[in-house]
């Protein structure tokens, strides 16, 4: 069954083409992975996946169903910016203001969660003291509470330490393993062979299917 399916979908900004004609079929169940270089349209890509940006043209379904005219599209979990926290909140409140907007889980789930990223729920520092790597596993944490079936996550191991590094992969493919379809980006193209079914690369504002160097075809 398909997760996600963009068909022609274009998208300007400023006058500047950053995607065009993008065509992407996403099965459930599959880790897809984006390439590309800082600028190339990645991050672009997810926010329109997601629904926080809309196409220019073109249309996109999650799951069969278009977000254009305010659907947004539910279950998803969304990690693209790990400065988005309240500074003089602990990671534990941060999430706890987020998940009250849905209100579908309890404190022991968010605690959970904080945990399963290494970091402690208990603490009271403030996020504005964290380190760029705390602020990433916590922003991976408000991406996965509330256990979406489409989880996005934009340079997911960017100021992350190896430690860090080996725990958001074993994350990421034990969520996988429970059913979540995951679609991450990364510059760095031995993360993306070493987790995902299928890589594309983002040149030129097109979207090309790459090789993943550990598949066995």
């Amino acid at each position: 069954m398909e997760s996600v399916k963009l068909i022609n979908v274009t998208k300007d900004l400023k006058g500047e083409t950053i995607l065009n004609n993008v065509n992407l079929t996403i099965s459930e169940g599959e880790i897809v992975g984006l390439q590309g270089r800082n600028g190339s349209g990645k991050s672009v890509l997810l926010k329109i996946i997601s629904g926080l940006m809309s196409p220019t043209e073109g249309n996109v379904y999650i799951s069969g169903n278009t977000t254009k005219k305010g659907n947004f599209p539910d279950e998803i979990g969304l990690s693209l910016d790990c400065t988005g926290f309240l500074p003089t909140l602990t990671a534990f409140d941060n999430l706890k203001t987020i998940a009250e907007i849905r209100n579908i889980i309890k404190d022991d789930d968010i605690k959970k969660y904080i945990e399963m990223v290494g970091l402690n729920p208990k603490s009271t520092k403030k996020v504005g003291e964290f380190s760029l790597g705390m602020k990433q596993r916590l922003s991976i944490a408000q991406a996965i509470m509330e256990s979406p079936k489409l989880l996005l996550l934009d340079e997911p191991f960017n100021g992350l330490d190896e430690k860090g590094v080996i725990l958001l992969k074993n994350l990421i493919k034990d969520l996988n393993n429970k059913g979540c379809t995951i679609i991450l980006t990364s510059h760095n193209k031995e993360d993306l062979n070493e987790l995902c079914t299928v890589i594309y690369k983002i040149s030129g504002n097109k979207l090309v299917l790459s090789q993943n160097d550990n598949l066995i075809i």
